[in-house]
């Protein structure tokens, strides 16, 4: 079973206008609400491509009502733990550009950090994995995924973790299965410059690999992606279509990558479906459906770097 772990999820009210201006009334062309958050997102990729998950994390008032009816209205199975405070609204402005807005989320009380952590090792079971991705509430202290960690190593569990900066270094030393920064947090991570070639970025990748990654991707936008490993690298990409929707593209390469791999696919045929993953949902109003993957997949191409 692959578990996700959404810690700070929203409601996604995506909008969108033609033009923005400022200090006017702006008509809006097109509106939808969506259940949001990195976590959810890989569940539901991984739900697309037939791997068995449950979405986890904290959920609350009536937004969080809206999310959790929205993911069993699609089937999805999920066990978050109830929280007094209402989830967040994150608004998702499409017009000339795409603009985010992101609230900050919600208050997490003591009793409701205990609930979620015992129901999440109580669960647990030998060949899990639990996916920890996204942002964390204001209330929650800044080591809570690795304090994860012992537990989920105790059940004879995997992890995968997907943030940045210290936070995602201070976990690699418990040998994650995966990280996937993108070539920004990368370069963030070790040098604060961006990297001038794709040889550069592989060198920088393997450091992850040395100081105990057993997998990395590294996203690159419209380049394509990287897998790196020890002796070998490889470069993917698609066959270019229209970029409708940036959101969750990395949650979905993400997703296509470990669903693939923990269900016995080598690691470069896991990376063919990440790639056609991420890109999917690239080119998809919403995340990708099964029958996006698959015709993006038809068209991926790997090199070795």
């Amino acid at each position: 079973m692959i578990y996700s772990i959404t810690l700070n999820p929203s409601i996604d009210y995506v909008v969108t206008s033609d033009q923005l201006f400022l200090g006017r009334v702006n008509r809006l062309t097109e509106t939808t609400k969506l259940p949001g958050g990195k976590g959810i997102n890989v569940s539901r990729i991984l739900q697309a491509l037939a791997v068995p998950t449950v979405a986890l994390g904290f959920l609350g008032g009536f937004t969080g009502d809206f999310i959790k009816n929205a993911l069993k209205a699609d089937d999805l199975p999920c066990d978050f733990t109830p929280i007094a405070a209402d989830t967040r609204i994150n608004v998702k402005l499409r017009a000339e550009s795409e603009t985010e807005l992101n609230a900050p989320g919600p208050r997490i009380t003591d009793d409701e950090q205990r609930a979620f952590i015992t129901a999440l090792t109580e669960r647990l079971q030998p060949g899990d994995v639990v996916v920890m991705a996204g942002s964390l509430p204001p209330d929650l202290p800044a080591s809570f995924y690795r304090d994860l960690i012992p537990a989920i190593h105790a059940a004879q569990a995997e992890f995968v973790i997907d943030t940045t900066g210290q936070a995602l270094l201070d976990t690699l030393a418990d040998h994650p299965l995966v990280v996937k920064p993108n070539h920004h947090e990368l370069a963030a991570l070790f040098d604060d410059a961006p990297y001038p070639s794709i040889e550069a970025t592989v060198v920088a990748g393997r450091k992850l690999l040395t100081l105990g990654a057993q997998h990395v991707l590294v996203s690159m936008a419209g380049k394509g992606a990287l897998l790196i490993e020890a002796d070998r690298a490889y470069h993917g990409n698609t066959r270019p279509q229209q970029v409708i929707n940036s959101v969750g593209a990395g949650d979905s390469m993400l997703a296509g990558f470990t669903g693939r791999l923990t269900a016995g696919a080598t690691p470069l045929e896991a990376f063919k479906t990440a790639l056609a993953c991420g890109s999917a949902t690239a080119y998809s109003q919403d995340l990708a459906t099964r029958e996006k993957i698959d015709d993006v997949l038809a068209t991926v191409t790997v090199k070795e770097v």
